[in-house]
């Protein structure tokens, strides 16, 4: 028997996903050790994990290196890869925004956007060519996306907004809602053909904690 293979998001995703595994009947003990080893695993139940930064935990699933990842949907967006998206897990909720100064509340349809700074390039470039059909400059940046508005990089951002109080100490506000984001479960296309029985067991353990 083969081992079934997860690449589990690094970071807040890490110990919600353990807590999904462990109810399902999977050993997570070596997963939860302190342990350098890059590849741990469940002997008994012939599943190995490994950890990895969340965009790449699509690649690892697209190209069948891991069968089975737990990530974000705002990640899945973003890398666009080609799987089965199998399971919302409901955690790690957040919302997609586009978000601005409060001047541009409700103004969004009579101002002309021409700069948008974002850490997602291809979910900002789709949302404003195709639902505002306007095109306009992306700005990736990788630090404080708040920052952009406020110091005249950019008239708007597109982040992700959690609680928004960071927006709201910033003087900044939500203009729109592009997605609801919570982590997922994606699957290999040919995993799920050549293992079908197996994943869909663990699909099924998960599903029933949900």
């Amino acid at each position: 028997m083969r081992y079934i293979t997860f690449a589990l998001s690094k970071g807040r995703l890490t110990d919600l996903s353990i807590r999904l595994l462990e109810g399902a009947g999977i050993d997570c003990t070596e997963l939860k050790s302190d342990s350098r080893k890059l590849i741990l695993s469940d002997e008994k139940n012939k599943i190995r994990f490994f950890l990895a930064k969340p965009a790449d935990v699509p690649v690892y699933v697209e190209y069948g290196a891991a069968d089975i990842g737990i990530v974000g949907k705002d990640t899945l967006l973003e890398e666009g890869r080609d799987l089965y998206e199998v399971l919302d897990l409901g955690f790690a909720k957040c919302r997609m925004c586009v978000a601005g100064p409060k001047e541009l509340e409700g103004k969004m349809d009579s101002v002309s956007i021409t700069r948008v700074a974002t850490k997602y390039p291809e979910v900002a470039r789709s949302y404003f060519r195709h639902k505002r059909r306007e095109s306009v400059e992306i700005i990736k940046l990788s630090g404080s996306i708040e920052l952009a508005p406020l110091v005249g990089l950019s008239e708007v951002i597109v982040d992700l907004v959690e609680t928004g109080r960071t927006l709201k100490e910033n003087g900044l506000v939500v203009l729109d809602t592009i997605y609801e984001i919570s982590a997922r479960m994606v699957v290999n296309r040919v995993s799920m053909k050549m293992e079908n029985q197996r994943i869909t067991k663990i699909i099924e353990d998960i599903r029933k904690q949900l």
